[in-house]
């Protein structure tokens, strides 16, 4: 088998406080994303998990363009090159 790769990508992402609720179920909702945290002042940690660097670049524009969103950074992008043959079955 074909060795693949894995994407982890963290993110900062700024709203406006009286919408982080809102622009959080949002983030939700999209399969490679996860929350790590927020703070009252519209700050969110979200983790990406995705299969290669457009993915990751996409879902950075689909999280930038949501309303009340300020901005979105990367903040740190790692590649896991993961051989299949090697993953232990359980």
């Amino acid at each position: 088998m074909a060795e693949h790769e894995v994407h982890i990508s963290s993110l900062i992402i700024h709203v406006r406080p009286e919408n982080l609720v809102d622009v959080k179920n949002k983030i939700a909702a999209v399969p490679e994303a996860e929350i790590y945290g927020d703070s009252e002042e519209g700050k969110i940690i979200v983790v990406l998990e995705t299969a290669n660097q457009k993915f990751v670049t996409d879902i950075i524009d689909k999280i930038n363009n949501l309303e009340h969103v300020l901005s979105t950074s990367l903040v740190f992008h790692q590649i896991e090159t993961i051989d299949p043959s090697c993953e232990d079955d359980l």
